[in-house]
């Protein structure tokens, strides 16, 4: 992808290995997208990779805010100096989660509210690079995803999995909403555009389309 000028690094954190995004450019600004790091050692993983390439961070953002994906955002945010960014509809699931995370395993986890909200339509820039905001709600009620045209990319959080899609049994998630955010948001770009998702394998457009049993 060297030739659109965006890179894309992932780190899988935390126990429900979850995948942490740095994207970065050549103008060496950067966006952390869903720091998951739950550790020290998890934390000086993302900050070494960023000092080491000599990246200056430019965005904090979160696809959704389900435990396993803000973990790092407190971190990132004080490390980094940079305020946190999500959809509007996905603050009360930000909020709730103090309520249990200790009950998950992780009482020493800190609160990083957001300064900035997503919306679809107002698209995510830092150095060189533009990130069209997609509004994907069904695993999470203010689910946004990532689409980088010129590399054809998705950073694409919890919503389409290899050969699955996210779970929405969880508060504010609903199946015929997923569904409808895929086939929509998703299954609209082009066949060969690579999906990132929030856990997992990286996957595509084209084959979720002919092999994923939730959207045959």
């Amino acid at each position: 992808m060297a030739s659109v000028g965006l890179h894309i690094e992932s780190f899988t954190f935390n126990p429900f290995q979850e995948n942490t995004y740095v994207l970065y450019d050549d103008s060496q600004q950067c966006v952390v997208i869903d720091p998951g790091c739950s550790n020290k050692q998890e934390e000086q993983e993302l900050q070494a990779f960023i000092e080491a390439k000599g990246l200056t961070v430019a965005r904090l953002l979160n696809t959704h805010c389900h435990i396993d994906h803000v973990l790092g955002n407190k971190f990132v945010a004080d490390t980094f100096g940079v305020p946190l960014e999500i959809h509007e509809d996905d603050l009360a699931v930000l909020r709730s989660v103090p309520t249990y995370s200790a009950a998950y395993g992780f009482p020493q986890y800190q609160e990083q509210l957001p300064e900035k909200f997503l919306k679809e339509g107002e698209n995510v820039t830092f150095g060189n690079t533009e990130l069209e905001v997609l509004f994907t709600p069904g695993h999470a009620p203010g689910h946004v995803v990532f689409y980088h045209l010129a590399s054809k990319t998705v950073i694409g959080g919890d919503v389409l999995f290899q050969r699955s899609i996210g779970r929405t049994d969880l508060p504010g998630g609903n199946f015929e909403t997923l569904l409808e955010s895929i086939r929509t948001k998703l299954f609209t770009l082009p066949e060969d555009v690579t999906v990132y998702p929030g856990h997992g394998p990286s996957t595509t457009i084209g084959e979720e389309k002919t092999s994923n049993p939730f959207l045959a």
